[in-house]
């Protein structure tokens, strides 16, 4: 499944917070003043909530499209979700993340998938069953009606790299036929779907 073209975060209208320069008269009653200072408060706190979703929107979280159908049931075509492009700068990548990554045979594209193996595990699939350090691998993000029996021989997943796989697994074209993706390629972490809204949620 790819990414769409890159989604531009909307813009926050500014608040206009200059002050009317005030005629000589009357000192204002205090409960003016207060109702004045209670105004300016507000005002400010508007104005720095509105940088801060530009601020994160901008720097933390990217807004992406799905283009496909190989992270069916969870991520469908056209779904719009945001990334999170900053997490894995201070934190690992663990099995199960849903990841967003540089195609390897075309960096100009970019993938979503599920990651399967870390490095240095071993993995092989017998008839659709993936099989992980010895032991199967329980996948309850794909439905039996998506299963495949498809099987791979054994491998070392390389040091640096990912072993990704999608959850559609009949239809997806991952690293079964791309083999591992370097650590350098991946960029994001899937984690809300915004839109359509019978999608909305965290992506699992």
């Amino acid at each position: 499944m790819q990414i769409g073209p890159q989604e531009t975060p909307a813009q926050s209208s500014t608040v206009d917070t200059q002050a009317s320069s005030a005629s000589p008269g009357p000192s204002p009653a205090p409960t003016e003043t207060k109702k004045a200072g209670a105004a300016s408060l507000w005002l400010r706190d508007l104005f720095v909530s509105a940088a801060a979703s530009v601020l994160i929107i901008t720097f933390l979280y990217q807004p992406v499209r799905v283009e496909g159908t190989s992270m069916l049931p969870r991520l469908e075509d056209s779904d719009r979700l945001f990334i999170n492009k900053f997490v894995y700068h201070i934190s690992a990548i663990e099995r199960g993340d849903i990841v967003v990554f540089h195609y390897p045979r075309d960096p100009e594209k970019s993938y979503i998938k599920r990651v399967v193996g870390l490095p240095g595990d071993q993995l092989w699939i017998a008839q659709g069953q993936v099989w992980l350090n010895g032991k199967p691998l329980p996948e309850s993000y794909v439905p039996e009606q998506y299963r495949d029996t498809r099987s791979l021989a054994e491998t070392i997943v390389p040091p640096n790299c990912y072993f990704m796989m999608g959850d559609h697994r009949s239809i997806s074209s991952d690293s079964r036929e791309f083999g591992p993706v370097e650590r350098s390629l991946i960029y994001g972490k899937a984690v809300f779907v915004y839109w359509p809204a019978k999608d909305a949620g965290a992506v699992r």
